[in-house]
């Protein structure tokens, strides 16, 4: 069997994208789905999602971590099936989808994906960390010199160390450019590696940052290997609200996957 994909960036953050509404792919094929994923052997991504059809929503999205295993959501793969979406006709300018966390509003302006993410209530102040959970869980932590930091050994060690181990954490490296603009670099669970970009992660740590006091304003602007992102964000008295990534998401090409 054939079937036509189309590859989406979001900051450098790539996901193989698939309209799933005939519901032709084999979501149990695991070990196929990692290998489209592969960079060597297969298609190369981050992530493998597939649209569908949602009796509630404009869609559902059902995302696949580049090990092959459905995984917690993943935002820069939200606002890139927001445009896919769009490129398909489902939507015009503004969504509501549903995702393996609730709905998620999304709007497109001027090419820029506007997504909502879900409410954060608990945010865990350590003395060398914060974690919190943004629709996916993520380990901050503030660091120096993040441009030589060795993102993959000490992101892995923390990952699969305490108290997280198993399913684990991503983890978040952050040094501070100025009040209100963090350069972050990602560990990500499930690619086992560093990304590029990582919407979750962003969000966690733009608000990581707020609850420590590192920043003094709703909108952040979070700078990664793969290029700038926005969050935005309302703080209350239980937490966190109103929160939105924004950034870009490209089509870049499209193909056949032979099963």
């Amino acid at each position: 069997m054939t079937t036509t994909f189309y590859k989406y960036q979001g900051t450098g953050n790539d996901f193989i994208i698939i309209d799933n509404r005939q519901n032709k792919v084999d979501k149990n094929n695991t070990k196929r789905i990692k290998e489209f994923c592969d960079r060597r052997f297969g298609i190369g991504a981050d992530g493998f999602i597939l649209l569908e059809n949602d009796e509630i929503s404009d869609f559902k999205m059902v995302y696949f971590n580049a090990d092959g295993n459905e995984s917690s959501m993943c935002g820069n793969g939200g606002r890139c099936i927001t445009a896919f979406a769009k490129f398909l006709g489902i939507i015009d300018n503004e969504t509501a989808f549903n995702a393996i966390d609730g709905i998620h509003h999304a709007k497109i302006k001027d090419d820029i994906v506007h997504l909502q993410m879900r409410k954060v209530e608990d945010v865990e102040l350590h003395p060398n960390h914060v974690f919190l959970n943004t629709g996916s869980p993520h380990h901050v932590e503030v660091v120096r010199n993040l441009k030589d930091y060795d993102v993959k050994q000490n992101g892995a060690k923390i990952r699969y160390g305490e108290p997280y181990y198993t399913p684990g954490s991503n983890v978040n490296f952050v040094e501070q450019i100025t009040n209100n603009t963090f350069s972050v670099r990602t560990y990500e669970r499930g690619v086992e590696d560093e990304t590029l970009s990582c919407g979750t992660g962003v969000t966690a740590v733009a608000l990581a940052m707020y609850s420590k006091k590192l920043a003094n304003e709703n909108q952040l602007t979070l700078k990664t290997p793969g290029g700038d992102l926005k969050v935005s964000f309302q703080s209350n008295a239980n937490g966190y609200d109103d929160i939105w990534l924004i950034g870009p998401a490209k089509q870049v090409f499209k193909g056949e996957l032979v099963w």
